[in-house]
């Protein structure tokens, strides 16, 4: 079964920065690319950051800001978030990209002064 076991979030002031972490089950680490997704309250799931063995990409909201990064030999990938801003204040989820059926529970990010 897939799983995937995320961790880091917080509350934050605006301005700040968060790291987050994403083990992941190693079937599916290895075949694919992986991304970070983030729900707000009231809005879709939406992918925010992906990452193949060489190519990164970010959503226009958080380019800049954000570094998706992974280390293959632990099945982990990361999400360095910087500049925080309020609307980043979602759940932020790892799966691979296109996502699998199987979801983490993932990690709380608050930012509010």
């Amino acid at each position: 079964q897939v799983q995937f076991v995320e961790s880091g979030g917080g509350l934050v002031q605006p301005g700040g920065s968060l790291r987050l972490s994403c083990a992941a089950s190693g079937s599916i680490f290895k075949a694919n690319v992986m991304g970070w997704y983030r729900q707000a309250p009231g809005k879709q799931r939406q992918l925010v950051a992906s990452i193949s063995m060489t190519i990164t990409n970010y959503a226009d909201s958080v380019k800049g800001r954000f570094t998706i990064s992974r280390d293959n030999a632990k099945n982990t990938i990361y999400l360095q978030m910087n500049s925080l801003k309020p609307e980043d204040t979602a759940v932020y989820y790892c799966n691979a990209v296109p996502p699998n059926t199987s979801w983490g529970q993932g990690t709380q990010v608050t930012v509010s002064s």
